[in-house]
């Protein structure tokens, strides 16, 4: 595909409904309708809306509607005409809209993502292994592997179903890190898979490994402007004897921040560790952790603070301007 493309992200709970049914098939048939090039449907492990009810997969009554994020990316003008036609999200969630890029390029940080199938290969291993295992080999500061449970490739359905390989299910894998490196992995991303969809964006890098990367970008605290926050971590990682991502979920929700999602990712690394995921027999989850709290400009810096002080030694702090197109009062964020 070719730039510039749109992302289309909508936050939501997974109970939502719309049209007598739920809020996520409704969304992906449109999706489907609409012949969306790649879309994903991520299910969150922890959060909650401007309700500010916590849902999280820890607690079993606490479990039954957790947060969505669903995303979509096409041409700017497909993107459009499904922004007109949402069925629901408008009055029960968030809707962003970001310009990103269809291959590596620009200068300072930048945030890549590789659209995958969930059983794809690469060298006799899976395609999400192979691709961190290179963003690593490149000196990219850190990547996330993410399993969808429904979207679609190339403007077709592609839903997880019980008692199936769900081999065609889309999944992705985020990365953050310098220009050089990004744009050195994408040129050979695209020689190594078959058609892939890779898209960049810059990013603010605001602290890496408790080390800051300097202040919030000028314009930031603009009223009217919204912001994402993004907090890259690990299970394994703790303060308090809590998971970094459920104190962050539990201090935002404190701090009256609007709302937060935490998504678990099935394989990454981060700075100089190895990539790795969940074994079977360990005792500790070492799954890595992407959170994401979007609110106005003017508060986000308080939101960085708070995730700041959780991470003294640790993970990877960023941010990046957002468009808000659709806004309400839920229990979704």
């Amino acid at each position: 595909m070719t730039s510039p493309l749109s992302r289309l992200t909508v936050h939501f709970g997974e109970r939502d409904r719309a049209g007598g049914g739920l809020l996520a098939d409704a969304l992906f048939a449109d999706f489907a309708r609409h012949g969306v090039h790649t879309s994903v449907l991520l299910r969150g492990v922890e959060g909650y809306g401007l309700r500010h009810h916590l849902r999280t997969d820890r607690l079993l009554t606490l479990s039954e509607d957790l947060p969505a994020m669903a995303v979509a990316i096409d041409e700017p003008a497909r993107i459009e005409g499904v922004v007109e036609e949402l069925p629901g999200p408008r009055r029960t969630g968030l809707v962003t809209l970001d310009e990103i890029e269809g291959r590596g390029g620009g200068e300072g940080d930048r945030k890549l993502t590789v659209h995958l199938h969930r059983r794809q290969r690469w060298n006799g291993a899976p395609a999400y292994v192979g691709v961190c295992d290179l963003l690593r080999r490149h000196g990219v500061g850190g990547a996330t592997a993410l399993l969808g449970v429904d979207g679609t490739v190339g403007g077709e359905r592609r839903r997880a179903r019980f008692f199936s390989a769900n081999s065609d299910v889309p999944m992705m894998v985020v990365a953050v890190g310098a220009a050089a490196p990004i744009a050195a992995a994408v040129a050979e991303l695209e020689r190594a898979l078959e058609a892939p969809l890779l898209t960049t964006e810059p990013v603010q890098v605001l602290k890496r490994d408790g080390e800051r990367s300097g202040g919030l970008s000028a314009g930031q605290g603009e009223a009217g402007g919204w912001r994402r926050l993004t907090l890259y971590s690990s299970e394994s990682a703790t303060v308090g004897g809590h998971a970094v991502h459920h104190e962050l979920i539990r201090r935002l929700r404190q701090a009256g921040a609007r709302g937060a999602t935490a998504v678990r990712g099935i394989w990454g690394f981060h700075g100089d560790h190895e990539p790795h995921g969940d074994r079977l027999l360990q005792l500790r989850r070492r799954a890595p952790i992407v959170t994401t709290v979007v609110d106005r400009a003017d508060r986000i810096a308080s939101w960085f603070e708070i995730a700041a002080e959780l991470t003294p030694e640790g993970g990877l702090l960023t941010s990046t301007p957002v468009g808000v197109v659709g806004y309400a009062e839920a229990d979704s964020p």
